[in-house]
């Protein structure tokens, strides 16, 4: 009895409790994005997306092509072929087209004058266009810098945009046959052209590629696939093949 009065009597040890000393770390947000800067980025991803040369290439991409296929027929063969006659089996040169440009008919007296055989245009705008003339009498190219002289002989408006150009850019470049072509780029200060020359089957052809400067820049991608699809069709070998 004595020993349990003993226990209840005697002073119970405080609880203790243990301090860190280690004071709370203070957590830095980054600074929230002025609304402005956001908006800002937002609109330089719209613009970077709908750029020149990237809407360019979508509208090359997204544009649809027809082949043309020419015949270079003489002023005497005017109206075409008769019969069964297919104009694609008796082509001489093929050239893409986009749809909706419209085809102008070629009088007999110009494709006699100026050997202008095939000619097509936006109807947006009728000075972007496409055509061709043709020469006989011509087994081979003249220097690169003579036969863009001579073109510009009976052109009174290649003579102008040659003489408003800061210059002009010339290569040369062979078909997977070894056929020479000349290709010429004017940047004049109205109008830009891709102009392509070749010679086979005895004839000098030159294809044209033109547009005022506001719709180059517009359709520049379309343009040069223009330019680069132009080719003369080799009477030996397969018939030219259908866009």
């Amino acid at each position: 009895m004595a020993m349990l009065l003993a226990s209840l009597l005697s002073p119970s040890p405080l609880p203790t409790t243990t301090t860190s000393s280690t004071s709370p770390r203070a957590v830095r947000l980054a600074p929230a994005k002025p609304l402005a800067a956001t908006l800002a980025a937002v609109a330089a991803a719209g613009l970077l997306a709908l750029s020149p040369a990237t809407a360019a290439a979508a509208a090359a991409g997204e544009a649809e092509f027809k082949v043309y296929y020419g015949t270079a027929a003489s002023a005497a063969n005017y109206g075409g072929y008769g019969g069964n006659a297919s104009k694609k089996d008796a082509a001489e040169y093929v050239y893409e087209v986009p749809e909706g440009w419209k085809e102008r008919l070629v009088s007999k007296v110009e494709k006699g004058t100026n050997g202008t055989d095939s000619e097509f245009f936006n109807p947006r705008k009728r000075s972007e266009r496409e055509y061709l003339t043709f020469l006989a009498g011509f087994r081979a190219l003249a220097p690169v810098g003579a036969v863009l002289d001579n073109l510009a002989l009976s052109d009174v408006g290649l003579q102008d945009q040659i003489a408003s150009a800061d210059g002009v850019l010339s290569t040369e470049r062979r078909d997977g046959g070894g056929q020479l072509y000349y290709e010429y780029e004017i940047a004049g200060a109205g109008a830009h052209s891709l102009i392509s020359v070749t010679c086979a089957r005895n004839k000098l052809y030159a294809h044209f590629v033109t547009a005022p400067n506001p719709e180059w820049s517009r359709d520049e991608a379309v343009l040069r696939r223009l330019h680069q699809s132009f080719k003369t069709v080799d009477p030996a070998g397969p018939p030219p093949a259908s866009s």
